[in-house]
């Protein structure tokens, strides 16, 4: 009893029968059934033979990060779900045409109450989902990096380059604890520390505008990057 090899097209234009009238293999709510069935399919069904089995197929597929948690026997095969095997013609030139599946309804219910019933849940599951996924927080990309601002000489205004640096301001830039190291010859550089939201900032012209301090900074350089 139940589906058979779901990779053949017998067994697709089972399945697609099957979903004719129906939103989930089993009920009225995504379960462990419509789980297995969809792992056994490998790849979405031909939309243009399939349509039920391909909208099946591709609303199911919204719920697959929460597939773990889905109700149901999850150590049940496929094989278990789906028509009688004596209702069912395995023989693929016998099977129902992509046409006739408009039609056709081999398994499904005449109740038009129950399917509009299935309809309802089916949106009302989706519109849920949605409004999980938009409420679930976006997690922010951003990165900690040190900067080496070079002088031009051991003249130059290391106090009023740093304030030269830190007068930059951008949304998603965050200037951390600096100091100055010693490089020869009685020549210090600054060491920076900043933190970038990488959608925001981009590093290179953010190194593009402390070089525009021509009086100041001879160059710049990435010391060190971590993502957070």
């Amino acid at each position: 009893m139940g589906f058979t090899d779901l990779l053949t097209d017998a067994g697709s234009a089972v399945l697609n029968s099957w979903l004719t009238t129906r939103s989930y293999v089993t009920g009225y709510s995504p379960s462990q059934a419509d789980v297995a069935v969809f792992k056994a399919l490998k790849s979405a069904p031909e939309s243009a033979k399939y349509p039920h089995a391909a909208r099946w197929y591709k609303h199911i597929a919204s719920f697959e990060d929460e597939f773990p948690t889905l109700p149901g026997d999850a150590s049940k095969p496929y094989t278990v779900y789906g028509p009688d095997e004596a209702a069912v013609t395995l023989n693929p030139a016998k099977a129902p045409d992509a046409a006739e599946d408009d039609d056709v309804d081999l398994f499904g219910s005449d109740d038009e109450e129950e399917d509009a019933e299935a309809v309802r849940v089916r949106e009302e599951r989706l519109a849920a989902y949605k409004a999980k996924k938009e409420a679930k927080p976006k997690t922010i990309a951003k990165s900690m990096i040190t900067l080496d601002v070079k002088p031009w000489d051991d003249e130059t205004d290391l106090v009023a380059l740093e304030a030269a640096v830190r007068g930059i301001e951008k949304d998603g830039l965050v200037w951390g604890a600096s100091k100055l190291v010693p490089v020869g010859f009685g020549i210090k550089k600054l060491q920076i520390n900043l933190v970038v939201e990488d959608e925001k900032v981009s590093l290179a012209d953010l190194q593009e505008e402390i070089e525009g301090f021509e009086d100041y900074v001879q160059s710049s350089d990435v010391v060190a990057m971590m993502k957070l």
